[in-house]
């Protein structure tokens, strides 16, 4: 995967990530490790480990929205770009294979595999059974682009020339 951004940006957004993450709990740090770090289809012992990290979403967003309050605007848009990338990279027929979705089902699902942060993200990328069928984050794909938004009344521009939409990535499609 090319890289379009500089890589303080993108360890940027993963420590951000991280710190919306830390505050709630050993359990959730525990879901997202065993998601990150399973077998395919496999759970670890207890709850599931998707039900854990699906009922700590929302706690997660408003954490990460709060942080995010004090980034400035030139680096949500770098943040934004980053996220973008992350999405366009995660569109490939081979994990669509395993999570569905339509076109927007298909993004909310990528947006999921990003909300979790690096660890479950390389491991999706690396083997996409590794990915979670009906799990989705529809606000992280837009996150930091309606935070500007909210700030400036538009959408920022990122210049990638890149889409996070569903089948955009033709390189993802070829084979399929």
């Amino acid at each position: 995967m090319e890289r379009r951004f500089p890589a303080e940006d993108e360890e940027r957004l993963w420590s951000l990530l991280e710190a919306a993450w830390a505050p709630l709990g050993a359990e959730v740090g525990h879901a997202r490790w065993a998601l990150a770090n399973r077998a395919a289809g496999d759970d670890a012992g207890g709850r599931p480990p998707f039900t854990v990290v699906e009922e700590a979403l929302d706690d997660f967003l408003s954490n990460l929205r709060f942080i995010s309050e004090k980034v400035p605007s030139d680096e949500l848009t770098r943040l934004d770009r980053v996220v973008e990338a992350k999405l366009y990279d995660l569109d490939r027929a081979d994990l669509h294979g395993v999570v569905g979705g339509s076109d927007d089902g298909f993004l909310y699902a990528r947006g999921f595999v990003v909300a979790l942060g690096r660890d479950f993200y390389a491991a999706v990328a690396d083997d996409p059974k590794t990915a979670v069928r009906d799990a989705w984050c529809e606000r992280m794909c837009y996150f930091f682009a309606h935070l500007y938004h909210r700030r400036h009344g538009d959408f920022p521009g990122t210049g990638s020339a890149i889409s996070r939409e569903s089948f955009s990535n033709a390189a993802g499609w070829r084979d399929s």
